[in-house]
């Protein structure tokens, strides 16, 4: 989506990671504008500006204007980006001008609204597959995000990329059956192996029991002919 903004960029001659190490330290961070036909230029930018963008609703979707030292403003849009995972610093950023006259393909959230009937009434299960979709349109057409009511799924439904509403010059380019969410019965608790282990002890300690009986069996058998020829002594 198309943003009054204006971000100001200084051209920069050197590179590497020895030169970008020195420009984060100075509060700078590398980007590299390009596309639309035109060359490639390095240049740097305030990460301050650059972070505000990517946290606002549009995100990374936003067009804004990039202004690089006496030049003329040109539509950018974030195409790629690095932070440094532990502190969070924007280490690098690739911009692309765009021509506002033709059709971009870009990756636009789906929300949704209401809690559905399945969930409510049925006691099932809300799940959330896919966050995105990916879309064709003019830049101008850009939305910050689609929203789908799903109040009234029910346990077994879900919801599609093809069920998305689009407008205007919107082309989907996600596959239509790809699921975004669904409704599901819940799921049956397993025992824990906690609980199972006394069925296993039980299981165990039986055989060793009838085991047991049987030895006692069998010598009570062996003893028995013994006594019976046995010579019983003597009246005196």
């Amino acid at each position: 989506m198309r943003k009054d903004i204006t971000v100001i960029a200084e051209a920069r001659d050197t590179r590497g990671k020895n030169a970008a190490r020195r420009l984060r330290v100075a509060g700078k961070t590398p980007a590299v504008v390009y596309g639309a036909g035109g060359a490639s230029v390095a240049v740097t930018v305030s990460p301050k500006e650059i972070n505000r963008i990517l946290h606002s609703r549009t995100g990374h979707n936003t067009i804004f204007d990039l202004s690089v030292g006496d030049g003329e403003k040109t539509p950018v849009m974030m195409i790629d980006w690095l932070h440094e995972p532990v502190k969070g610093t924007l280490l690098h950023v690739d911009l692309k001008r765009i021509d506002l006259t033709k059709a971009l393909h870009v990756q636009v959230p789906v929300h949704t609204t209401g809690e559905p009937h399945g969930v409510k009434v049925q006691g099932g299960v809300f799940e959330v597959i896919t966050r995105e979709i990916e879309i064709e349109c003019v830049p101008d057409e850009i939305p910050e995000h689609f929203t789908v009511d799903v109040s009234g799924m029910m346990i077994g439904q879900n919801l599609r990329a093809r069920e998305v509403a689009l407008s205007g010059s919107m082309k989907l380019l996600s596959s239509p059956d790809t699921v975004l969410v669904h409704v599901v019965a819940m799921r049956a608790e397993e025992p824990t192996p906690e609980a199972a282990a006394p069925v296993e002890a039980e299981a165990k300690t039986e055989p060793e029991v009838i085991k047991k009986g049987k030895k006692e069996e069998e010598g009570a058998a062996e003893e028995a002919p013994k006594k019976k020829g046995e010579e019983q002594p003597k009246k005196k």
